[in-house]
């Protein structure tokens, strides 16, 4: 199964989506017309020029609805054709043909062609005069060319062989094609927004909304050949304060909202209730779980001393914490791997939650390097995680460790990040899709999406590995090994896999991850990298 989805994405069949709520099926089909206000945790405020971006969440949900990338995941653990009609690879994955759906326009009326691809593949590669690519730069660093053959269809060679490139072409969501006019938009890329998505930009106000309308022109339809997308308009509505966003929804001040457990996870087990009261609609899932965890920066005191990051490892009483912060609701991990995934592995090796262990590598570092060992926690400042980081100082500073904090919103704390402008920062990443896609995370060698700074010869023996392979029982095993060296030396401190959740009010239905557009898969049933807005639906 995982060679035929590395090796080829094509559209073919007929299956109706699934939903993400268990009471879609007793409303019946599904209506037109409609606005929803929806809340997000953070705002983007450095905007979506996507090859420039930097795009946490809620980022991404408002790009996948103005953006269609030319890949998704399915429910299978492969990837589809989408804005593509096919993907293609020839014997030894050396070069892909892209075959591109006809008829698809951008919102200014453009026409999708082979040339703006190539065009959008090359800014998002750092190869387009207009444009700075930032992070993508070494995402796409194994695609030598990208060439024109005809209108509709583009041809990528890549230096090595590349299974998993359709995976790339997703990357998150966050590799949307955009229009030409905003791609060679050099004053105001970031506002200009022209995607072909089911929704088009009417206005931004930045830190107070976002609102789009329905794209009259879309070229997706339902499983009944109806044309998607079914709302008139969404509002997207920055609300940084998780408890501010339950109570904006309960109140009717909002329509949905997204939560995860690693910030919200006493408020999802207070909307279950709801939800199975019919007070709201929650859709929820730990499927292709991404993990919450404490990164460590490897380039600088302490933590470029291996014996201080095991102690931080040691020190933190991570089942003490879940059980006061989510009463036990989140599942701890035990390594990026959700079970489920590929390179999962049930014993890691990974060691925490031993305070006399920490207190005696906290001494021998403290004589073998003559320094006081004390650290900066960066967080986000939501109020559940600073609780959290309240929690995990008390135990750091049990066995001896000093600990001050700094507080980031999202976007300030991702550049933080991009910059290693921190010691220990609070993240969550790595979503459950081809383990390859983590390449960009962790490769050494300079690579300035590497946040932690480390550049281990093991790790990037094995990631070279699993890119150049197709066999499963191969790949299984590289990525098993590549979970046990990233928990031997401790660049990243696990807490827990993330459910994510989307409540809603009880007229709104149908939240899905992602769907080939011609239902040839079930649906990808992950909520990390936000859902289809173009399949949700309201009672009229």
């Amino acid at each position: 199964m995982l060679a035929s989805a590395c090796a080829s994405v094509t559209s073919a069949g007929s299956t109706q989506p699934s939903g993400g709520d268990n009471d879609d099926a007793e409303v019946g089909p599904p209506q037109y017309g409609g606005r929803m206000v929806y809340g997000l945790e953070a705002e983007t405020t450095n905007g979506w020029c996507l090859q420039e971006g930097q795009l946490a969440i809620s980022g991404i949900q408002v790009a996948r609805t103005i953006y269609d990338t030319l890949t998704v995941p399915d429910g299978d653990g492969g990837f589809r054709a989408y804005l593509a009609e096919s993907v293609q690879p020839n014997a030894d994955y050396t070069q892909w043909t892209i075959r591109l759906r006809d008829g698809v326009v951008f919102h200014d009326g453009s026409p999708l062609t082979a040339a703006v691809v190539k065009n959008n593949l090359d800014a998002y590669r750092g190869q387009y005069p207009t444009r700075s690519s930032l992070l993508f730069v070494f995402v796409l660093q194994d695609i030598a060319s990208v060439d024109v053959v005809d209108d509709l269809t583009l041809t990528i060679n890549t230096r090595r062989p590349w299974a998993s490139l359709p995976a790339h072409l997703y990357s998150s969501g966050r590799l949307g094609i955009t229009g030409q006019a905003q791609l060679d938009d050099e004053e105001d890329c970031g506002r200009t927004m022209i995607g072909t998505g089911p929704f088009r930009l009417d206005e931004w106000r930045v830190n107070d909304h976002l609102t789009v309308t329905r794209n009259e022109d879309y070229w997706r339809s339902d499983a009944d050949g109806n044309q998607l997308p079914y709302l008139d308009e969404i509002e997207f509505r920055p609300i940084t304060e998780g408890q501010q966003r339950l109570n904006a929804l309960k109140s009717g001040e909002i329509d949905a909202y997204q939560i995860s457990s690693n910030t919200g996870a006493l408020d999802i087990d207070e909307l279950r209730a709801l939800d199975e009261a019919q007070q709201v609609n929650m859709a929820e899932s730990d499927d292709f779980a991404e993990v919450g965890f404490l990164m460590l920066n490897t380039t600088q005191p302490p933590f470029d001393n291996r014996i201080a990051r095991r102690a931080v490892a040691l020190a933190l009483e991570r089942g003490l914490s879940n059980e006061i912060m989510t009463k036990g609701i989140a599942s701890l991990a035990n390594g990026p791997f959700a079970p489920g995934s590929i390179g999962y592995v049930e014993d890691t090796g990974f060691e925490t939650d031993n305070q006399e262990g920490a207190a005696r590598l906290v001494e021998q570092y403290e004589e073998e390097t003559g320094e006081e060992f004390a650290f900066t926690i960066t967080a986000d400042p939501s109020p559940e995680l600073q609780q959290l980081v309240a929690l995990n100082r008390q135990s750091l500073e049990r066995v001896g460790i000093r600990v001050s904090t700094r507080n980031l919103e999202q976007s300030a704390l991702i550049q933080s990040a991009i910059e290693r402008n921190y010691q220990a920062l609070t993240f969550r990443n790595y979503p459950g899709l081809d383990p390859d896609s983590l390449y960009v995370w962790w490769y050494g060698a300079g690579n300035p999406v590497n946040f932690m700074g480390f550049d281990d010869p093991e790790v990037n023996a094995l990631l070279d590995a699993g890119r150049e392979t197709v066999d499963p029982a191969v790949r299984q095993q590289v990525y098993g090994d590549l979970n046990r060296e990233l928990a031997a030396e401790d660049y990243m401190i696990w807490a827990s896999w993330t459910i994510w959740a989307i409540p809603m009010q009880p007229e709104f239905h149908n939240v899905v991850g992602a769907q080939a557009p011609d239902y040839s898969a079930s649906p990808y049933t992950g909520l990390a990298l936000g859902h289809d807005m173009a399949l949700v639906w309201k009672e009229q």
